[in-house]
């Protein structure tokens, strides 16, 4: 294979065969590039799933969200549950899979993450780590294009997510998506060499940071795209614990069966550095260029019980205002879990026929 997995080490994929993310594999891609433009939708509101209940998901809930992700990495789903309660996320995860929290040191006891704007009285009544307004995810000011977790190690791999509104902002704080996968294509059909470049395991680097103990992270290098998962002889879904939307123990996120494309970035032009080479600038470049274009990228604005569930896609923020008397309150779950989604599988068994006629400007996907 030409392509660099995120383990540096391809042996243990050895079983999975050639597959779409293979650069030297051109027939698998087109079939599974087909499927995924079928899908491609300019709607946000395609993703959206109601759920009445977080804490008690129905079957037909359940599918309909693991169907959703499946298609386009993640799910926005609608609850009547208004409340201030880090348990809805918490529960909802669980449902689908998604166990394994990632703590990180500004989250709450529970290892979810509130996110508000840091008021200046918030330490000293305890109420919340006194660095936290010191990071840009707590203060009103506009985030961009990231996977979250894209400093930390192979080990830790942020792979799942949920981002719950309790309260919307009073003026901006829209949401953005976008899925990996579709710019995975978008690049390879422009040119294969913009994707070795960032398969490459020194493509992305993030420089360590130092507090006043001295190194609080390492530095991490690695490459944007890698593939998960891929043990030999085995099928996506057949191991017990592989199951849709359960989980299972492993730094891929209890993916064992067909490999599954994981993506590391930030827009961030300070606080990081690329590969020194032309095919990496340029590969980079491209990344925000066809991100700005927005052919596959979704806009919406989170309301009290919405929320988004599902890989750790893309996503950005905008800047926004709050109101005093309600500040805009976000709880953030990540997770070193995948979640299941049989879909991604479908392209599978479907015919190739059609395949060349399958244009990149794919429709709108409809109900179902």
């Amino acid at each position: 294979m030409s392509v660099a997995h995120a383990d540096l080490d391809a042996s243990p994929r050895a079983g999975a065969g050639r597959h779409a993310f293979d650069l030297d594999d051109d027939a698998s891609y087109r079939r599974w590039r087909a499927w995924k433009l079928r899908h491609r939708t300019r709607d946000a509101a395609a993703l959206a799933v109601d759920v009445r209940d977080l804490r008690a998901v129905q079957p037909a809930e359940r599918a309909r969200l693991l169907q959703t992700i499946g298609r386009h990495g993640v799910a926005v789903y609608r609850s009547p549950q208004r409340e201030a309660a880090s348990d809805l996320p918490r529960a909802l995860g669980a449902q689908l899979g998604l166990v394994r929290l990632h703590a990180n040191w500004l989250a709450d006891e529970d290892g979810i993450s509130p996110i508000a704007v840091a008021r200046a009285g918030d330490a000293a009544a305890g109420e919340a780590p006194a660095a936290r307004g010191e990071f840009i995810p707590y203060t009103d000011r506009a985030i961009g294009w990231h996977t979250d977790g894209y400093y930390q190690s192979d080990a830790q791999r942020i792979l799942g997510m949920i981002l719950h509104c309790v309260r919307p902002a009073a003026h901006g704080g829209e949401t953005a998506l976008a899925d990996p996968e579709q710019l995975f294509i978008a690049l390879r059909d422009e040119d294969p060499a913009l994707v070795r470049a960032l398969m490459h395991p020194q493509a992305m680097s993030i420089p360590p940071r130092e507090d006043e103990a001295g190194v609080a992270r390492a530095e991490q290098a690695g490459p944007v795209f890698s593939l998960l998962g891929g043990g030999p002889g085995r099928a996506q879904g057949t191991a017990p614990a592989a199951r849709a939307g359960r989980s299972s123990a492993g730094k891929d996120g209890g993916v064992t069966g067909h490999l599954r494309l994981h993506m590391r970035y930030t827009a961030r032009t300070r606080s990081i550095r690329w590969r020194e080479d032309a095919a990496t600038r340029e590969a980079a470049a491209r990344i925000t260029a066809l991100l700005a274009q927005g052919d596959f990228v979704l806009r919406l604005r989170l309301e009290a019980g919405m929320g988004v569930v599902g890989h750790n896609v893309l996503h950005l923020r905008t800047a926004f205002t709050d109101d005093p008397a309600a500040p805009r309150l976000l709880y953030r779950a990540r997770y070193l879990d995948r979640i299941v989604a049989p879909e991604e599988d479908a392209w599978r068994l479907e015919g190739a026929e059609g395949v060349e006629g399958v244009e990149g400007t794919a429709g709108t996907e409809g109900g179902g």
